[in-house]
């Protein structure tokens, strides 16, 4: 892996692009930056790196051509992550800035932890004293790098609009919070840079583009929309304010009001901070606007003078107001750690490196991960780091508790087969960034961005790396499946490109290695590979499914969580769900459920979903004891909540799942989720609760007992449409059920 008296120009250009990155933690505006999270843990990488860089360069070692390849990439990725940073400007878009800095930071943090994999496989090849930390210690530092998927968020958010179903408050606060929307001023900013986008996409034909940003626009309206709401209940008023009387841009009660040439009437102080700000835009429809001319609205005045006299309600100082914030997510209850875990995690078809860059699941999510460590473990990091002279002051989040953000989970589908589109859909909603670029108002200024190279270098790429999968030697398959996995991992052309060359059937092959690094590679490539759906037709056609069930028993940790989320991906189509039921994969993902790390049970969960969607695989789900998993991963310290009562509520559906679930000790911790679960987790315990209320009148009582009602009473009133649906429906029956016991 390592050669002597090879250039090293990319591994000094990657150590001083770390040190342009570092230098611009002085940047004043950088605190005020919307993406500044992504800066503080891209920071934390870089100064991971600079040490053992450092000592590299000051070695005889020589990195390899593939080792050479990664430092570029990195060097590439940290480059333009401080270009995005100092080019940050208050009229961009808010929402694609950030979805464009998450990508990036994805692509940097999977990036590092590539190189750090390629330098532990040559470390018995270097000096000592340059392997200090261990790279097995700043693997696992990487990996506790935090992130965050707002992209798949996003996603999520947008497919629900498209089946009709209104992003929840929660979703709203969670994206306005995720991209510095912090108050209404912004929020329609971004409406009126979003609509120029729009516009943009449009007059270049670019529909996909465009019907995209519709949506985005259509988010904030949404946004707006309720931030209007909640001003309406907190202006102290005995009687609600007229929305006529109250100006779209401080949401309060008009002291003078004015008309702009859009014919909309606003509060004279706010419109022409807005007008300062240089927006020749109308906030409300945003439509051009010709001239900065405002015209009294005697007659608004008169109306709001006479309501006010007449409810005895004082006027607000318009000064002061627009002196003042108005903070988006302080106007609502913060999510609960559980619904925040579901909507920003998805489960995301990538590795350990790509599981992030999503995109998802991801997510979302894309998407590094990292078993929980305890305490002792991350003391031990913590030690190993401080010895790093050459890395003073770095800091990361340990959870000693929890994953981190890492791994994005699985989606948290409604248990009805009929929503398996929606899954689907969900799955395949990675990265739906238009492009990659800067957005700015009213143009649109492209930013760098590094292409992975032409299709026809690529294809000879591979096709020189499939001859050295069927090499017998098992270093050339090392470096050929470590690259083809690099190259899997964030381009869909290289995707595409590696199945048609025919990559696919010697991945498969390799899956029966009995080298973990490679067998592990290869599954994960699988992975990758797998995120275009065509290719899913192809791995399944190939004969993947065994030997992916070989991983799945035999493999190292990393292989059968990947394997896993593999037989996931495969089983979104639907023929699939059959072909791995019958091929025996249900029993060792029940024991990757029950024995495997958090990653892995998470994998499994969402594998066993969809297979369970296939009536015939429940029978086999249940008898393989998976509910006695699922019942005690539905304790909130396991951080398995969301995921364990989807799977529970599906397998409610049959006579077997609705008596391992009360014979399991299910119901009570079916009766918490509806209590004190995420809005998902209580629609979805409520469906199992009622599937088991009408098979048995002692579930029924049991469910009582438990002190079900007044949560479900007030799951009748908050609830989701469907978890509104569904408690009635409960509370009907319990009701049908006394009043049957009282005739009898």
């Amino acid at each position: 892996m390592m050669e002597v008296n090879m250039e090293v120009s990319w591994l000094r250009v990657l150590l001083d692009n770390i040190s342009s990155y570092l230098s611009i933690s002085s940047m004043d505006t950088l605190f005020s930056n919307p993406a500044h999270k992504y800066y503080t843990r891209g920071e934390d990488i870089a100064k991971l790196l600079q040490p053992v860089l450092e000592n590299l360069v000051g070695s005889d070692a020589s990195p390899s051509e593939l080792l050479n390849n990664g430092f570029e990439e990195l060097s590439q990725y940290v480059d333009e992550l401080r270009e995005q940073f100092q080019s940050w400007e208050p009229l961009f878009s808010r929402i694609f800035y950030v979805l464009q800095i998450e990508s990036l930071a994805t692509k940097l943090r999977e990036s590092s932890l590539e190189v750090f994999q390629l330098l532990k496989h040559c470390e018995q090849h270097l000096p000592a004293d340059l392997v200090s930390p261990s790279f097995e210690d700043c693997i696992e530092l990487v990996k506790l790098v935090g992130r965050d998927e707002v992209s798949y968020t996003i996603d999520l958010a947008l497919i629900d609009q498209k089946e009709g179903n209104g992003p929840t408050s929660e979703v709203l606060v969670k994206i306005a919070e995720s991209v510095g929307l912090r108050s209404n001023q912004e929020i329609l900013i971004e409406g009126v840079v979003l609509a120029s986008l729009k516009e943009n996409a449009e007059l270049t034909e670019n529909n996909t583009e465009a019907e995209f940003i519709e949506g985005l626009i259509s988010l904030i309206t949404h946004m707006h929309d309720h931030l209007t709401n909640i001003k309406q209940s907190q202006l102290g008023c005995s009687v609600p304010v007229p929305p006529d009387f109250r100006c779209p841009l401080s949401l309060e009660l008009m002291t003078d009001p004015v008309i702009v040439t859009s014919g909309q009437t606003y509060e004279r102080a706010f419109i022409e901070k807005w007008f300062d700000m240089g927006l020749m835009v109308c906030p409300k429809t945003r439509q051009p606007l010709t001239q900065t001319s405002l015209t009294p609205n005697f007659i608004v005045k008169a109306f709001i003078s006479n309501w006010c006299e007449s409810n005895n309600v004082n006027l607000p100082d318009p000064l002061e107001l627009v002196q003042s914030s108005q903070p988006f997510p302080l106007l609502l209850e913060p999510a609960s750690d559980d619904d925040d875990e579901c909507d920003s995690q998805p489960l995301s078809l990538v590795d350990e490196s790509e599981r992030g860059s999503s995109s998802s699941p991801m997510k979302i999510g894309g998407n590094g991960r990292t078993e929980s460590l305890d305490a002792t473990k991350c003391e031990k990091l913590r030690q190993v780091l401080s010895r790093s002279v050459s890395a003073p002051g770095i800091v990361f989040e340990l959870d000693t508790k929890t994953e981190r953000n890492t791994t994005p989970p699985a989606p948290a589908p409604s248990p009805a087969p009929a929503d398996t589109s929606v899954s689907q859909a969900r799955v395949e909603t990675v990265r739906r960034l238009p492009s990659a670029r800067h957005f700015h108002h009213p143009g649109i200024i492209p930013a760098t961005i590094r292409e992975t190279g032409s299709s026809s270098s690529i294809e000879s790429e591979v096709k020189k790396l499939i001859e050295d999968l069927k090499n017998s030697s098992l270093e050339a398959q090392r470096e050929a499946t470590a690259r083809i996995r690099i190259l899997s991992r964030n381009s869909t052309d290289n995707r595409i490109v590696i199945a048609r060359c025919g990559a696919i059937d010697s991945l498969v092959d390799l899956l029966y290695s009995t080298d973990e690094r490679i067998q592990a590679d290869a599954v994960t490539c699988l992975l990758n590979l797998s995120i275009n759906d065509n290719n899913k037709s192809v791995i399944a056609d190939s004969g993947a499914i065994e030997p992916l069930i070989h991983v799945l028993r035999t493999g190292n940790l990393e292989a059968k969580e990947n394997s896993a989320a593999t037989l996931f991906s495969l089983s979104v189509i639907e023929e699939n769900k059959t072909k791995i039921g019958e091929a025996g994969a249900i029993e060792p993902l029940v024991d990757l459920l029950g024995n495997g790390s958090l990653r892995g049970k998470k994998d499994a969960a969402t594998a066993l979903f969809n297979l369970s969607i296939h009536h015939e695989n429940k029978a086999k789900v249940i008898e393989a004891g998976a509910v006695r998993y699922l019942v005690e991963l539905m304790d909130p310290a396991a951080g398995m909540v969301e995921k364990a009562v989807v799977v529970l509520a599906n397998l409610a559906t049959v006579k077997e799942g609705k008596v391992a679930i009360g014979e399991e000790g299910g119901i009570p911790v079916l009766v918490e989720v509806v209590e004190l679960g995420s809005a998902r987790g209580k629609e979805n315990a409520t469906a199992a609760l009622l599937q088991l209320s009408m098979h048995s009148q002692r579930f029924c009582n049991s469910i009582i007992r438990e002190g079900a009602i007044p949560p479900l009473v007030a799951l009748t009133k908050s609830g989701t449409a469907r978890a509104k649906e569904k408690a009635h429906n409960l509370l009907k029956y319990f009701k049908s059920q006394k009043q049957g016991q009282r005739r009898g």
